[in-house]
Protein backbone atom coordinates (compact mmCIF):
# COMPACT_ATOMS: atom_id res chain seq x y z
CA UNK A 1 0.00 0.00 0.00
CA UNK A 2 1.24 3.61 -1.00
CA UNK A 3 1.97 5.80 1.97
CA UNK A 4 1.93 9.75 1.82
CA UNK A 5 5.28 11.19 1.81
CA UNK A 6 6.40 13.96 4.55
CA UNK A 7 6.37 16.92 2.22
CA UNK A 8 3.29 18.22 1.39
CA UNK A 9 3.17 18.29 -2.54
CA UNK A 10 -0.10 19.65 -4.30
CA UNK A 11 -0.62 20.76 -7.86
CA UNK A 12 0.33 24.84 -6.69
CA UNK A 13 3.48 24.22 -5.27
CA UNK A 14 4.79 22.21 -7.69
CA UNK A 15 4.40 24.91 -9.88
CA UNK A 16 5.35 27.48 -7.85
CA UNK A 17 9.08 26.14 -7.52
CA UNK A 18 9.10 26.01 -11.52
CA UNK A 19 11.75 28.06 -12.36
CA UNK A 20 10.66 29.29 -15.96
CA UNK A 21 6.84 28.90 -17.66
CA UNK A 22 5.29 29.60 -20.92
CA UNK A 23 1.72 31.30 -20.70
CA UNK A 24 -0.20 28.34 -20.01
CA UNK A 25 -4.24 28.00 -20.52
CA UNK A 26 -7.83 26.05 -19.41
CA UNK A 27 -9.99 26.26 -22.26
CA UNK A 28 -13.42 25.73 -21.06
CA UNK A 29 -16.59 25.14 -23.75
CA UNK A 30 -17.56 29.22 -22.93
CA UNK A 31 -14.21 30.45 -21.39
CA UNK A 32 -10.91 30.48 -21.39
CA UNK A 33 -8.87 31.01 -17.63
CA UNK A 34 -4.65 31.91 -18.00
CA UNK A 35 -2.86 29.68 -15.42
CA UNK A 36 -1.11 32.77 -13.73
CA UNK A 37 -4.20 33.82 -12.96
CA UNK A 38 -5.62 30.80 -11.35
CA UNK A 39 -2.43 30.45 -9.44
CA UNK A 40 -2.80 34.11 -7.78
CA UNK A 41 -6.53 34.12 -7.65
CA UNK A 42 -9.58 32.28 -6.80
CA UNK A 43 -12.77 30.37 -7.71
CA UNK A 44 -13.85 30.63 -4.84
CA UNK A 45 -15.03 34.19 -3.48
CA UNK A 46 -11.46 33.62 -1.09
CA UNK A 47 -13.18 31.16 0.95
CA UNK A 48 -10.37 28.46 0.56
CA UNK A 49 -9.47 28.92 4.61
CA UNK A 50 -12.84 27.91 5.38
CA UNK A 51 -11.94 24.44 3.72
CA UNK A 52 -9.08 24.00 5.24
CA UNK A 53 -8.44 20.26 6.45
CA UNK A 54 -11.95 19.63 5.37
CA UNK A 55 -13.20 16.46 3.51
CA UNK A 56 -14.76 18.35 0.54
CA UNK A 57 -17.38 17.45 -2.59
CA UNK A 58 -16.89 18.98 -5.49
CA UNK A 59 -19.53 18.62 -7.54
CA UNK A 60 -19.88 21.14 -10.73
CA UNK A 61 -22.18 21.11 -14.13
CA UNK A 62 -18.89 22.68 -15.63
CA UNK A 63 -15.48 21.18 -16.16
CA UNK A 64 -13.67 24.26 -16.04
CA UNK A 65 -14.93 25.16 -12.61
CA UNK A 66 -14.46 22.18 -11.65
CA UNK A 67 -10.57 22.34 -12.80
CA UNK A 68 -10.43 25.83 -10.88
CA UNK A 69 -11.46 24.74 -7.43
CA UNK A 70 -9.49 21.38 -7.90
CA UNK A 71 -6.12 23.33 -8.23
CA UNK A 72 -7.34 25.64 -5.68
CA UNK A 73 -8.01 22.97 -3.00
CA UNK A 74 -5.69 20.90 -3.97
CA UNK A 75 -2.99 20.95 -0.69
CA UNK A 76 -5.57 22.53 1.56
CA UNK A 77 -9.01 20.49 2.11
CA UNK A 78 -8.09 17.11 3.76
CA UNK A 79 -9.82 15.06 0.93
CA UNK A 80 -11.24 15.67 -2.08
CA UNK A 81 -14.01 13.74 -3.25
CA UNK A 82 -14.23 14.20 -7.25
CA UNK A 83 -17.44 13.76 -8.44
CA UNK A 84 -18.15 12.62 -12.16
CA UNK A 85 -21.40 14.51 -13.48
CA UNK A 86 -24.42 12.43 -12.62
CA UNK A 87 -24.28 10.97 -9.13
CA UNK A 88 -27.41 9.19 -8.67
CA UNK A 89 -29.50 10.90 -5.62
CA UNK A 90 -29.54 7.13 -3.81
CA UNK A 91 -25.54 7.26 -3.91
CA UNK A 92 -24.87 10.79 -2.77
CA UNK A 93 -25.52 9.71 0.96
CA UNK A 94 -23.18 6.76 0.58
CA UNK A 95 -20.13 8.87 -0.70
CA UNK A 96 -21.16 11.28 2.27
CA UNK A 97 -21.13 8.87 5.00
CA UNK A 98 -17.68 7.08 3.66
CA UNK A 99 -16.04 9.39 2.43
CA UNK A 100 -16.35 11.51 5.74
CA UNK A 101 -17.71 14.34 3.60
CA UNK A 102 -18.49 17.59 5.42
CA UNK A 103 -17.98 20.90 2.82
CA UNK A 104 -19.63 21.07 -0.56
CA UNK A 105 -18.11 22.79 -3.19
CA UNK A 106 -20.29 23.58 -6.42
CA UNK A 107 -21.52 25.76 -9.06
CA UNK A 108 -24.77 24.11 -9.29
CA UNK A 109 -27.67 26.16 -7.37
CA UNK A 110 -29.30 23.18 -5.73
CA UNK A 111 -26.03 21.50 -5.02
CA UNK A 112 -26.52 22.51 -0.98
CA UNK A 113 -29.61 20.57 -1.27
CA UNK A 114 -29.28 17.87 -2.55
CA UNK A 115 -25.66 16.98 -0.76
CA UNK A 116 -27.33 18.47 2.72
CA UNK A 117 -23.80 19.03 3.98
CA UNK A 118 -22.77 21.22 7.38
CA UNK A 119 -20.86 24.08 4.83
CA UNK A 120 -21.30 24.64 1.52
CA UNK A 121 -19.05 26.94 -0.96
CA UNK A 122 -19.90 28.18 -4.67
CA UNK A 123 -17.54 28.09 -7.37
CA UNK A 124 -17.68 29.20 -10.82
CA UNK A 125 -15.23 29.20 -14.02
CA UNK A 126 -14.19 32.86 -13.56
CA UNK A 127 -10.92 33.62 -11.30
CA UNK A 128 -11.16 36.89 -9.07
CA UNK A 129 -8.29 38.51 -7.14
CA UNK A 130 -7.92 37.13 -3.43
CA UNK A 131 -6.05 38.62 -0.42
CA UNK A 132 -6.95 35.65 1.84
CA UNK A 133 -3.96 34.66 3.30
CA UNK A 134 -2.46 31.48 2.69
CA UNK A 135 -4.34 28.18 3.94
CA UNK A 136 -2.23 25.67 5.95
CA UNK A 137 -0.79 23.31 4.03
CA UNK A 138 -1.95 19.67 4.62
CA UNK A 139 -1.48 16.61 2.39
CA UNK A 140 -4.72 16.18 0.37
CA UNK A 141 -6.03 12.69 -0.61
CA UNK A 142 -8.13 12.61 -3.92
CA UNK A 143 -11.23 10.42 -4.03
CA UNK A 144 -12.22 9.29 -7.61
CA UNK A 145 -15.33 7.39 -8.03
CA UNK A 146 -15.49 4.50 -10.55
CA UNK A 147 -17.40 4.02 -13.64
CA UNK A 148 -19.26 1.05 -13.35
CA UNK A 149 -21.86 -0.13 -15.14
CA UNK A 150 -24.24 -1.11 -12.33
CA UNK A 151 -24.44 -0.52 -8.46
CA UNK A 152 -22.68 1.88 -6.71
CA UNK A 153 -19.53 3.25 -7.05
CA UNK A 154 -16.43 2.32 -5.79
CA UNK A 155 -14.65 5.35 -4.15
CA UNK A 156 -10.80 5.04 -5.09
CA UNK A 157 -8.06 6.53 -3.22
CA UNK A 158 -5.07 8.11 -5.01
CA UNK A 159 -2.63 10.91 -3.83
CA UNK A 160 -0.78 13.58 -5.63
CA UNK A 161 2.17 11.76 -5.82
CA UNK A 162 0.30 8.56 -7.19
CA UNK A 163 -1.35 10.75 -9.68
CA UNK A 164 1.78 12.10 -11.16
CA UNK A 165 4.17 9.00 -10.76
CA UNK A 166 3.38 8.28 -14.63
CA UNK A 167 4.72 12.08 -15.51
CA UNK A 168 7.60 11.57 -13.86
CA UNK A 169 11.02 11.47 -15.38
CA UNK A 170 9.26 11.87 -18.93
CA UNK A 171 11.12 13.65 -21.63
CA UNK A 172 10.19 17.57 -21.59
CA UNK A 173 7.45 18.28 -23.89
CA UNK A 174 7.86 20.69 -27.06
CA UNK A 175 6.71 23.93 -25.54
CA UNK A 176 3.81 24.47 -28.82
CA UNK A 177 1.82 21.21 -26.79
CA UNK A 178 -1.91 22.00 -26.09
CA UNK A 179 -3.98 18.78 -24.66
CA UNK A 180 -7.26 17.82 -25.22
CA UNK A 181 -9.55 15.00 -23.99
CA UNK A 182 -12.98 13.79 -24.60
CA UNK A 183 -12.53 11.67 -21.24
CA UNK A 184 -14.49 14.46 -18.07
CA UNK A 185 -11.68 15.61 -15.84
CA UNK A 186 -13.45 14.62 -13.03
CA UNK A 187 -12.36 10.79 -13.90
CA UNK A 188 -9.42 8.96 -13.99
CA UNK A 189 -8.37 9.36 -17.70
CA UNK A 190 -9.54 12.77 -17.94
CA UNK A 191 -7.51 13.89 -14.62
CA UNK A 192 -4.76 12.56 -15.79
CA UNK A 193 -4.57 14.43 -18.98
CA UNK A 194 -5.32 17.65 -16.84
CA UNK A 195 -2.56 17.15 -14.56
CA UNK A 196 -0.02 15.82 -17.41
CA UNK A 197 -1.36 19.62 -19.54
CA UNK A 198 -0.89 21.92 -16.05
CA UNK A 199 2.55 20.34 -14.68
CA UNK A 200 3.74 19.67 -18.04
CA UNK A 201 4.30 23.06 -19.54
CA UNK A 202 1.10 22.76 -21.91
CA UNK A 203 -2.51 24.24 -21.97
CA UNK A 204 -5.67 22.04 -21.98
CA UNK A 205 -8.79 22.26 -23.88
CA UNK A 206 -11.95 20.64 -21.84
CA UNK A 207 -15.25 19.75 -23.71
CA UNK A 208 -18.21 21.21 -22.58
CA UNK A 209 -21.33 19.90 -20.62
CA UNK A 210 -23.52 17.76 -23.51
CA UNK A 211 -21.26 19.63 -25.99
CA UNK A 212 -21.22 17.39 -29.20
CA UNK A 213 -18.14 15.33 -30.05
CA UNK A 214 -18.36 17.84 -33.55
CA UNK A 215 -18.55 20.66 -31.70
CA UNK A 216 -15.42 19.73 -29.45
CA UNK A 217 -13.60 18.74 -32.40
CA UNK A 218 -14.13 21.87 -34.12
CA UNK A 219 -12.80 24.00 -30.85
CA UNK A 220 -9.77 21.23 -30.67
CA UNK A 221 -8.91 22.19 -34.02
CA UNK A 222 -9.70 26.45 -33.06
CA UNK A 223 -6.91 25.80 -30.22
CA UNK A 224 -4.64 23.92 -32.50
CA UNK A 225 -4.57 20.84 -29.97
CA UNK A 226 -1.65 18.47 -30.69
CA UNK A 227 -1.94 15.92 -28.33
CA UNK A 228 -5.26 14.27 -27.66
CA UNK A 229 -6.62 11.64 -25.71
CA UNK A 230 -9.90 9.19 -25.54
CA UNK A 231 -11.76 6.26 -25.32
CA UNK A 232 -11.88 4.15 -28.69
CA UNK A 233 -15.00 4.64 -28.55
CA UNK A 234 -14.44 8.34 -28.07
CA UNK A 235 -12.45 8.13 -31.20
CA UNK A 236 -14.90 5.75 -33.52
CA UNK A 237 -17.38 8.72 -32.94
CA UNK A 238 -14.82 11.44 -33.34
CA UNK A 239 -13.97 9.62 -37.07
CA UNK A 240 -17.76 9.36 -38.09
CA UNK A 241 -17.53 13.44 -37.96
CA UNK A 242 -16.46 15.15 -40.85
CA UNK A 243 -15.07 17.82 -38.48
CA UNK A 244 -12.24 14.96 -37.50
CA UNK A 245 -10.28 16.39 -40.73
CA UNK A 246 -10.25 19.72 -38.94
CA UNK A 247 -7.57 18.79 -36.39
CA UNK A 248 -4.17 17.71 -36.67
CA UNK A 249 -2.77 16.19 -33.73
CA UNK A 250 0.69 15.20 -33.38
CA UNK A 251 0.11 12.62 -30.10
CA UNK A 252 -3.21 10.35 -30.63
CA UNK A 253 -3.70 8.42 -27.06
CA UNK A 254 -6.27 5.93 -26.26
CA UNK A 255 -7.43 4.20 -22.89
CA UNK A 256 -10.15 2.61 -20.91
CA UNK A 257 -11.27 0.14 -23.28
CA UNK A 258 -9.50 -2.63 -25.43
CA UNK A 259 -7.62 -0.60 -28.66
CA UNK A 260 -8.37 -3.46 -31.28
CA UNK A 261 -6.54 -3.26 -34.58
CA UNK A 262 -9.09 -1.65 -36.71
CA UNK A 263 -9.52 1.68 -34.57
CA UNK A 264 -5.47 1.82 -34.40
CA UNK A 265 -5.38 1.65 -38.08
CA UNK A 266 -8.05 4.17 -38.69
CA UNK A 267 -6.95 6.81 -36.83
CA UNK A 268 -3.45 6.28 -38.42
CA UNK A 269 -5.05 6.78 -41.64
CA UNK A 270 -6.62 9.66 -40.78
CA UNK A 271 -3.58 11.13 -39.12
CA UNK A 272 -0.91 10.50 -40.95
CA UNK A 273 1.84 12.15 -39.44
CA UNK A 274 0.16 11.86 -35.94
CA UNK A 275 2.03 8.90 -33.06
CA UNK A 276 -0.56 6.72 -32.17
CA UNK A 277 -0.48 5.21 -28.75
CA UNK A 278 -3.00 3.45 -26.53
CA UNK A 279 -2.63 2.97 -22.97
CA UNK A 280 -3.88 0.38 -20.15
CA UNK A 281 -4.74 2.38 -16.98
CA UNK A 282 -7.59 2.09 -14.19
CA UNK A 283 -8.79 4.24 -11.44
CA UNK A 284 -7.13 1.49 -8.79
CA UNK A 285 -4.17 0.38 -10.29
CA UNK A 286 -3.00 3.60 -12.30
CA UNK A 287 -1.78 3.97 -15.31
CA UNK A 288 -0.10 0.46 -16.17
CA UNK A 289 1.90 0.58 -19.64
CA UNK A 290 1.75 2.26 -23.21
CA UNK A 291 2.22 0.81 -26.27
CA UNK A 292 3.56 3.05 -29.49
CA UNK A 293 4.30 0.21 -31.64
CA UNK A 294 0.71 0.75 -33.42
CA UNK A 295 -0.71 -2.59 -33.06
CA UNK A 296 -3.03 -3.88 -30.41
CA UNK A 297 -1.91 -5.94 -27.67
CA UNK A 298 1.32 -5.40 -26.07
CA UNK A 299 4.95 -7.05 -26.26
CA UNK A 300 5.36 -10.27 -23.90
CA UNK A 301 8.59 -8.34 -22.45
CA UNK A 302 6.41 -5.67 -20.60
CA UNK A 303 5.17 -8.42 -18.15
CA UNK A 304 7.45 -8.76 -15.36
CA UNK A 305 9.85 -5.84 -13.53
CA UNK A 306 10.50 -2.49 -15.04
CA UNK A 307 11.35 0.69 -13.40
CA UNK A 308 8.12 1.67 -11.25
CA UNK A 309 5.64 -0.79 -12.83
CA UNK A 310 5.25 -4.47 -12.28
CA UNK A 311 2.77 -6.55 -14.02
CA UNK A 312 2.26 -10.08 -13.92
CA UNK A 313 -0.13 -12.11 -15.81
CA UNK A 314 -1.75 -15.29 -13.30
CA UNK A 315 -4.66 -17.53 -14.89
CA UNK A 316 -4.52 -15.05 -17.89
CA UNK A 317 -5.38 -12.35 -15.63
CA UNK A 318 -3.83 -8.92 -16.18
CA UNK A 319 -2.45 -7.58 -12.75
CA UNK A 320 -0.34 -4.63 -11.83
CA UNK A 321 1.80 -3.20 -8.62
CA UNK A 322 3.45 0.60 -8.74
CA UNK A 323 3.37 3.55 -7.23
CA UNK A 324 0.74 4.76 -9.36
CA UNK A 325 -1.59 2.12 -7.41
CA UNK A 326 -4.45 3.97 -5.20
CA UNK A 327 -3.66 4.16 -1.71
CA UNK A 328 -7.32 2.29 -0.63
CA UNK A 329 -10.59 2.08 -1.16
CA UNK A 330 -12.19 4.44 1.04
CA UNK A 331 -14.82 3.58 3.23
CA UNK A 332 -14.42 -0.56 1.97
CA UNK A 333 -12.62 -3.53 4.03
CA UNK A 334 -11.53 -5.23 1.06
CA UNK A 335 -8.78 -5.02 -0.19
CA UNK A 336 -7.18 -2.79 -3.23
CA UNK A 337 -4.21 -5.15 -3.93
CA UNK A 338 -3.04 -8.67 -2.90
CA UNK A 339 -0.29 -9.41 -0.24
CA UNK A 340 2.14 -8.55 -2.49
CA UNK A 341 0.53 -5.80 -3.40
CA UNK A 342 -0.81 -6.60 -7.18
CA UNK A 343 -3.94 -5.64 -8.30
CA UNK A 344 -6.18 -7.17 -10.33
CA UNK A 345 -7.11 -5.53 -12.88
CA UNK A 346 -10.27 -7.66 -14.17
CA UNK A 347 -8.75 -7.96 -17.64
CA UNK A 348 -7.84 -10.85 -19.26
CA UNK A 349 -5.00 -11.38 -22.00
CA UNK A 350 -3.90 -14.31 -24.00
CA UNK A 351 -0.44 -15.01 -25.00
CA UNK A 352 0.35 -15.38 -28.69
CA UNK A 353 3.64 -16.06 -29.71
CA UNK A 354 5.79 -12.66 -28.34
CA UNK A 355 2.90 -10.85 -27.84
CA UNK A 356 -0.23 -10.56 -25.27
CA UNK A 357 -3.99 -10.37 -26.47
CA UNK A 358 -6.90 -8.39 -24.49
CA UNK A 359 -9.69 -11.14 -24.58
CA UNK A 360 -11.57 -8.92 -22.70
CA UNK A 361 -13.41 -8.37 -18.93
CA UNK A 362 -13.62 -11.65 -17.01
CA UNK A 363 -16.94 -9.89 -15.64
CA UNK A 364 -18.39 -9.21 -19.41
CA UNK A 365 -18.43 -13.45 -20.30
CA UNK A 366 -21.09 -14.59 -22.08
CA UNK A 367 -21.97 -18.16 -21.60
CA UNK A 368 -22.61 -20.35 -24.33
CA UNK A 369 -23.62 -23.79 -23.22
CA UNK A 370 -20.62 -23.63 -20.84
CA UNK A 371 -18.04 -22.22 -23.34
CA UNK A 372 -16.78 -18.93 -22.42
CA UNK A 373 -17.14 -15.60 -24.84
CA UNK A 374 -15.57 -12.38 -24.01
CA UNK A 375 -17.74 -9.89 -26.37
CA UNK A 376 -14.50 -7.17 -27.19
CA UNK A 377 -13.08 -10.13 -28.78
CA UNK A 378 -15.65 -10.74 -30.78
CA UNK A 379 -16.51 -7.07 -31.68
CA UNK A 380 -12.27 -6.95 -32.62
CA UNK A 381 -13.10 -9.69 -34.94
CA UNK A 382 -16.30 -7.66 -36.42
CA UNK A 383 -14.72 -4.89 -36.16
CA UNK A 384 -12.15 -5.58 -39.03
CA UNK A 385 -15.09 -5.08 -42.05
CA UNK A 386 -13.80 -2.27 -43.60
CA UNK A 387 -17.83 -1.12 -44.05
CA UNK A 388 -17.96 -1.57 -40.19
CA UNK A 389 -17.62 1.31 -38.01
CA UNK A 390 -18.27 0.29 -34.41
CA UNK A 391 -19.90 -3.17 -33.00
CA UNK A 392 -21.32 -4.67 -29.82
CA UNK A 393 -21.53 -7.87 -28.77
CA UNK A 394 -24.28 -8.71 -26.20
CA UNK A 395 -25.86 -11.91 -24.96
CA UNK A 396 -29.20 -13.29 -26.60
CA UNK A 397 -31.16 -16.08 -24.45
CA UNK A 398 -31.71 -19.30 -25.63
CA UNK A 399 -33.51 -22.29 -24.55
CA UNK A 400 -30.78 -24.80 -25.56
CA UNK A 401 -27.67 -23.45 -24.38
CA UNK A 402 -28.54 -20.41 -22.13
CA UNK A 403 -26.91 -17.68 -24.37
CA UNK A 404 -26.09 -16.99 -27.55
CA UNK A 405 -23.73 -14.13 -29.22
CA UNK A 406 -26.10 -11.55 -30.47
CA UNK A 407 -24.06 -8.52 -32.29
CA UNK A 408 -25.19 -5.06 -32.89
CA UNK A 409 -23.22 -3.33 -35.44
CA UNK A 410 -22.84 0.30 -36.98
CA UNK A 411 -22.06 0.42 -40.72
CA UNK A 412 -20.04 3.13 -42.36
CA UNK A 413 -22.46 6.50 -43.68
CA UNK A 414 -22.67 5.06 -47.35
CA UNK A 415 -25.59 5.60 -49.67
CA UNK A 416 -25.99 1.61 -50.75
CA UNK A 417 -25.52 0.93 -46.73
CA UNK A 418 -29.04 -0.69 -46.81
CA UNK A 419 -28.66 -2.49 -50.05
CA UNK A 420 -25.47 -4.40 -49.47
CA UNK A 421 -26.46 -5.39 -45.59
CA UNK A 422 -26.92 -8.62 -46.84
CA UNK A 423 -23.42 -8.70 -48.44
CA UNK A 424 -21.82 -7.00 -45.39
CA UNK A 425 -23.57 -9.67 -42.77
CA UNK A 426 -22.10 -12.20 -45.03
CA UNK A 427 -18.94 -11.24 -45.01
CA UNK A 428 -18.66 -10.16 -41.39
CA UNK A 429 -20.03 -13.95 -40.38
CA UNK A 430 -16.66 -15.02 -42.65
CA UNK A 431 -14.02 -12.86 -40.63
CA UNK A 432 -15.40 -14.16 -37.31
CA UNK A 433 -15.58 -17.75 -38.51
CA UNK A 434 -11.60 -17.24 -39.91
CA UNK A 435 -10.69 -15.81 -36.61
CA UNK A 436 -13.34 -17.49 -33.99
CA UNK A 437 -14.39 -20.35 -32.38
CA UNK A 438 -17.69 -21.36 -33.71
CA UNK A 439 -19.41 -21.08 -30.39
CA UNK A 440 -18.07 -17.06 -30.67
CA UNK A 441 -19.66 -16.64 -34.17
CA UNK A 442 -22.41 -14.54 -33.82
CA UNK A 443 -25.75 -16.07 -33.96
CA UNK A 444 -27.70 -12.64 -35.03
CA UNK A 445 -26.20 -9.74 -36.11
CA UNK A 446 -28.30 -6.41 -36.43
CA UNK A 447 -27.38 -3.23 -38.14
CA UNK A 448 -28.18 -0.09 -36.12
CA UNK A 449 -27.64 3.09 -36.78
CA UNK A 450 -25.90 4.17 -33.18
CA UNK A 451 -24.32 2.47 -29.83
CA UNK A 452 -25.36 3.29 -26.85
CA UNK A 453 -22.70 4.76 -24.28
CA UNK A 454 -21.81 5.23 -20.54
CA UNK A 455 -20.66 8.59 -19.19
CA UNK A 456 -17.16 7.75 -19.10
CA UNK A 457 -17.13 7.58 -22.49
CA UNK A 458 -17.05 3.62 -23.21
CA UNK A 459 -20.00 1.34 -24.69
CA UNK A 460 -22.64 1.07 -22.05
CA UNK A 461 -22.68 -2.67 -21.49
CA UNK A 462 -25.44 -3.72 -19.50
CA UNK A 463 -24.90 -5.99 -16.74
Amino acid sequence: MNTLPNAVSSIRSTLADARTRRQQWLHGAARSVSLDDVLSGTCLGGRINELAGRSVVVDTQDQLAAALALIELDGTARRLIVCPPGVAAEHRRLVVDKAEADALVSDRPDGDVEWQLPRSIACNSAVTSSSAPPAARCHTEWVLLTSGTTGAPKMVAHTFDTLTAPMRNRPEPPHSVVWGTFYDIRRYGGLQILLRAVLGDASFVMSGVHEPTAGYLLRLGRRLATHISGTPSHWRRALMCAEARDIAPRYVRLSGEIADQAILNALRACYPHARVSHAFASTEAGLGFEVDDGLEGFPASFVGNTRDVQISVEGGSLRIRSTRTAVQLVGDDSRLGDDEGFVDTGDVVERRGDRYYFLGRRSGIINVGGLKVYPEEVESAINRHPAVRMSMVRPARSSMVGSLVAADVVLEQTPDANAAAADFKREILQICADRLAPHKVPATIRFVPALEFAAAGKLARHA
